[in-house]
């Protein structure tokens, strides 16, 4: 398997290289860029964040969920690579050690890279872009002044250069099977290869490899399936392809359904939703993932692909049991889609801490109601079954009924019929159902004009 890419600036190709080597291993063992530091090797810390660059713009990753392959035709940018040929500090550099933003030697080459990543496509929601950088050792204004004072400097040539990197053409040893251009040769390559591991943004699969030390044989690459990565928004319908990362998701949905956008926000970090896509979030069939309750909401149709044949199904029945989705040997998903519809959308996401967390509990609700009635009830739920699951006789026991404090009441009453939740590390089986119990509440409130959100509250 041969791989192209630009590393700081200079074409590097490789060949016979195992596929599920990570970008971080690659860059610490091979070349001695140690800058790029191993953390946590999960994701969490941004220790090891990268800029990487193709045609769809730059993005702060973390090197340690990037295996190899999801490089090709890509500019890769590592902090050894940040400051000038002649040695000149890029302008986030100097800042840092002007506002005296740095943190130890560890954390300090990845907060530099988030902050070059984010000057260079002029984002200032500054809390936003570092969330996924995790350490505070010597406090956190200083580097949000140092992100402030470059918000209006140029971006410097070396670094603006890796824009006009454009990925080489397909050879034949990094064509299909493994890395399929299309969707057509993926559909080809996987009912060929049914056993293989479908990778996409190997936010989830690289743990397999990280944590797990797992020996995956047989992969199949869908970076290079762009036809995957279109986002098609029409009058009457949205249609998102599989592999829509969250980031792009978060910019489509916000307008559309600001709730699910700001959902999208809290969904792990920067680095983490520029990699994670759509599909791979809802065919892992995570009961704790937070997109397919919202979805579930909006009456989403999951749309499968198996070769030349296609089908579509609700995605609530997508989700047979734990770990079992209704997906035949070789099918892959292809996108979702949802009706455009009035904005009635509220996601309620409880987690331990509020940015970069997994769910204890996630909560979609879509009421809609007619002169005071309720006519149309979605609630769906994360993290209080075995799967994504509805709440239906929640539903039922809202539907054709006032849309009052006492009809609310009788319909909480119905959440243990619905869901027996399980005890674990992030929450107690009590403490889900009173929670869920009073996210309806909260949603009456909401639609009802009554603030809410912790973050607009004001004593």
């Amino acid at each position: 398997m041969e791989i192209t890419f630009h590393l700081n600036g200079e074409e590097v190709t490789l060949s016979g290289v195992s596929p599920t080597t990570t970008l971080l291993d690659w860059l610490r063992e091979d070349r001695y860029l140690t800058g790029t530091k191993e953390g946590c090797n999960e994701g969490d810390c941004g220790a090891c964040s990268v800029m990487v660059t193709d045609d769809r713009g730059a993005k702060a990753l973390n090197a340690c969920l990037l295996f190899l392959p999801q490089l090709n035709g890509k500019a890769i940018r590592t902090v050894e690579g940040v400051s000038g040929p002649d040695g000149e500090l890029h302008p986030v550099q100097q800042a840092m050690i002007t506002h005296h933003g740095s943190q130890c030697g560890f954390c300090t080459p990845g907060f530099v890279m988030s902050m070059v990543t984010a000057h260079n496509n002029g984002a200032k929601d500054h809390d936003v872009q570092l969330a996924g950088n995790l350490c505070r050792c010597t406090g956190y204004a200083p580097i949000i002044r140092a992100a402030e004072a470059v918000e209006d400097m140029p971006v410097p040539a070396w670094v603006a250069k890796d824009a006009a990197v454009r990925e080489p053409a397909p050879a034949a040893q990094n064509h299909t099977p493994y890395a399929p251009r299309s969707s057509d040769e993926l559909a080809a390559a996987y009912v060929q290869n049914p056993q293989a591991v479908l990778i996409a943004g190997a936010t989830d699969v690289a743990l397999w490899v990280t944590k797990g030390l797992r020996d995956l044989e047989d992969v199949i690459f869908l970076e290079g399936c762009t036809d995957l990565k279109q986002i098609e928004i029409s009058d009457d319908q949205v249609r998102l392809g599989a592999m829509v990362d969250m980031n792009a998701m978060r910019a489509a949905i916000a307008p559309l359904h600001p709730s699910y956008g700001e959902m999208i926000r809290r969904y792990a970090s920067q680095q983490v939703r520029g990699a994670a896509t759509l599909g791979g979030n809802i065919a892992n069939g995570s009961p704790i993932g937070d997109n397919p309750p919202a979805l579930i909401a909006l009456g989403a149709t999951l749309h499968l692909r198996q070769g030349d044949t296609r089908r579509s199904l609700p995605l609530e029945d997508f989700f047979v049991a734990y770990g079992k989705q209704d997906r035949l040997p070789g099918e892959f998903v292809e996108a979702v889609s949802f009706a455009r519809q009035p904005d009635s959308l509220r996601c309620y996401k409880l987690s331990k801490r509020f940015d970069q967390d997994i769910s204890a509990v996630l909560g979609a609700f879509n009421v809609t109601i007619v002169n005071g009635t309720v006519t149309g009830a979605r609630i769906a739920f994360g993290g209080m079954a075995a799967t994504p699951k509805r709440a239906s006789h929640v539903e039922a026991a809202l539907l054709g009924q006032p849309w009052t404090p006492a009809t609310v009441r009788a319909a909480q009453a119905e959440f243990d019929k619905d869901f027996t939740p399980m005890s674990d590390m992030r929450a107690s089986a009590r403490y889900r159902l009173e929670t869920a119990r009073n996210l309806l509440a909260r949603y009456y409130a909401e639609l009802n004009g009554d603030t809410v959100s912790v973050l607009e509250v004001v004593l």
